[in-house]
């Protein structure tokens, strides 16, 4: 085989190494465990942008910078400067005819001056009137063809962009030429309408008259695109006007384009335009604020750049249902910004993309979700942040070198079964392949019958319940954020330190449900009244029965009494305050927590009469604690006490 190796030109790099989205999973993170959802935590990151070692913009460094285009924009100028121009350019011209006409004595003298005064106010009725004049002076005549060459010029650069310096020679075969290319390009919509079109007739075209688009269209959309804008935006120039200036200015163009041969192709490509772009605003208006006055291309030129600038806006906001960075368009991004901002939204864009084809987040009917592999992260970094937070002299090193369900060692083995987690006696392994025979070049092959585990002692499980309340009042007390993220830390705790314990995290508003680890991440509070502990604890209490030989744990995360439970019938009842059969109802369940041995301690968030009432009646009854903690210390606690019952144990 040869190979042959030539400069590296495009595309991606097939030397890179993987994307390193871990930082940015972490930064979502730090939203998401102080209570954001997944899609606002990933809005928020794509926002603020990566400040690291790439220092590249967010979405609200290009918003500012969009904006401010827009500012510049708005302020460069009026849009009636080629009115204004038209105008001073006829009184020039006509003032000049006087001044040559005044020290002539004659009749034809006071004749053509009547000529001058019956002349209309409007440029375009003005120049209708003059066309046919013929000039005595010929400073004024010089004057009036630098207004009607302005005109042309203005005119088709308002169509067609660039062609002022296309057309500034007066030379006729440019116009000429002008001519012929619209007469091909109406030509080639049409047959593209009959799809009889095709890439070498465009091509075809693109030689001939290239020149005149600077913007260098690829294919014929693209230059449909780039003509429509164009004419969207002469279209928003008139509907910006008075209406005295719109009707003097469409009588100009139209009158210009007349005189030179060019309304009907000009009629024949509006036509084409707007039936294939009919979603631009045509006819929406558009102000200019500043005070200079600005030609009607310029003026053209700057409408296109703001309808982009807006559509551009709306994209960069991201604040529509569904909305993805892949909606932003390039193109316009360029156009506005420049290269670098184009560059800074596709490093943003390798964030998304990155985040969702390396599993850690997952759209689901236009809704952004974590995958459980995102979810373990994020658990573990709640549990860095908890165990960070915990004074190491008197907690002492959490960190379990013996996690698992093995105790220490008997000394004796057995064949290894599904399901166990003692450690494998490699020696007895090996021992016991060798002995069911080696192969001819002495290689031994293992089968599952030759497993040995090592006997450890008996350690004891747990059954583990945390009853987390997301009733309203938790996101109103701002607890909300810390019960998530104790609920998040005690899941990893659990599932990395201590695999044999069973775990069980309840969240309970006016019903209770059970919340799967992969949930907690983006789990919200919910927006209703009713604090139904008395349901939390029944479905707590069939968890702990299905695992009677486990060591009961129930651990109650709360910011207010009892003010629902549970009907027979399956319905909810909601009172406040507390009406006696709630707490009655409330109650038997934590008597029944107690006659199943289960500890029940209470991490009370507010600082209410009522909630210190009713929990010192639980921990009277039951024998449990009742732990006061600031929200910020929340987790702290809660890890702690789980941690001081595994080592009790």
């Amino acid at each position: 085989m040869s190979y042959r190796y030539g400069e590296y030109r495009d595309g991606p790099d097939p030397l890179a190494p993987p994307y390193d989205v871990r930082s940015a999973l972490d930064r979502m993170g730090d939203s998401i465990l102080s209570g954001a959802n997944p899609g606002h935590a990933l809005r928020d990151l794509l926002k603020q942008g990566l400040p690291g070692a790439e220092n590249r913009r967010g979405l609200d460094d290009l918003l500012r910078e969009v904006r401010r285009r827009r500012r510049e924009l708005r302020e460069r100028g009026r849009l009636d400067g080629t009115l204004e121009r038209a105008r001073a350019l006829l009184d020039k011209a006509i003032g000049q005819e006087r001044a040559e006409l005044f020290p002539d004595p004659s009749d034809e003298a006071r004749f053509r001056e009547t000529q001058l005064d019956l002349v209309p106010d409007d440029p375009a009725g003005a120049i209708q009137s003059l066309s046919d004049y013929r000039w005595r002076s010929e400073a004024a005549r010089r004057t009036f063809e630098e207004l009607r060459d302005l005109l042309r010029r203005e005119v088709l650069d308002s169509q067609f962009r660039g062609m002022k310096q296309a057309l500034a020679d007066p030379d006729p075969a440019a116009l000429e030429r002008v001519r012929a290319m619209m007469s091909e390009l109406n030509d080639m919509l049409d047959r593209d309408a009959r799809g009889e079109h095709s890439q070498d007739d465009f091509d075809r075209f693109m030689s001939k008259y290239g020149d005149m688009f600077p913007e260098s269209p690829r294919n014929l959309e693209e230059l449909v695109d780039i003509l429509a804008r164009r004419a969207a935006a002469t279209q928003r120039l008139l509907a910006s006007l008075t209406p005295r200036q719109r009707e003097e200015l469409a009588a100009l163009v139209n009158q210009t384009l007349e005189q030179e041969g060019l309304a009907e192709q000009m009629r024949r490509l509006g036509e084409s335009l707007h039936a294939r772009r009919p979603d631009l605003a045509w006819n929406t208006p558009e102000r200019l604020t500043g005070e200079q006055p600005i030609g009607m291309g310029d003026a053209v030129t700057a409408l296109d750049e703001l309808a982009d600038l807006t559509q551009l806006e709306a994209a960069l906001r991201q604040d529509y249902p569904g909305a993805r960075l892949d909606d932003v368009d390039e193109a316009a991004v360029r156009r506005a910004l420049g290269r670098s901002a184009v560059d800074d939204l596709e490093a943003l864009k390798q964030i998304e993309r990155e985040l969702e084809q390396q599993g850690y987040l997952l759209r689901r009917r236009g809704r952004l979700e974590l995958t459980p592999k995102a979810v373990r992260r994020l658990g573990e970094t709640a549990l860095r942040r908890v165990f960070a937070s915990l004074d190491a002299g008197r907690r002492g090193d959490h960190d379990q070198v013996d996690a698992g369900a093995a105790g220490e060692l008997t000394g004796s083995t057995r064949p290894w079964r599904f399901g166990d987690e003692q450690p494998i006696d490699v020696v007895r392994t090996v021992v016991n392949g060798v002995r069911r025979g080696a192969s001819r070049t002495g290689a031994v092959t293992l089968t599952v019958d030759d497993f040995e585990v090592a006997e450890t002692e008996r350690r004891t499980a747990a059954a583990v319940c945390l009853l987390v309340d997301l009733s309203y009042s938790m996101a109103l007390r701002g607890t909300w954020a810390a019960a998530k993220q104790t609920a998040m830390a005690l899941q990893a705790l659990v599932a990395s330190k201590f695999p044999q314990d069973s775990v069980q995290i309840v969240g309970f508003s006016n019903y209770a449900r059970v919340l799967q680890p992969d949930e907690l991440a983006g789990l919200e509070w919910d927006m209703v009244q009713g604090t139904n502990l008395h349901h939390a604890l029944l479905i707590a209490g069939r968890h702990l029965d299905r695992h009677p030989d486990f060591e009961p744990v129930v651990l109650v995360v709360t910011d207010g009494e009892p003010t629902s439970h549970l009907r027979r019938n399956g319905s909810y009842a909601f009172e406040w305050p507390p009406t006696p059969e709630t707490l009655e109802l409330t109650l038997s369940e934590v008597d029944k927590m107690t006659r199943r041995r289960a500890t029940l301690n209470v991490f009370m968030l507010a600082e209410d009469d009522r909630l210190k009432e009713f929990v010192d009646e639980v921990a009277r009854r039951n024998g449990g604690r009742v732990f006061s903690p600031s929200p910020d210390r929340l987790g702290e606690y809660v890890v702690s006490d789980f941690l001081r019952a595994r080592r009790a144990r």
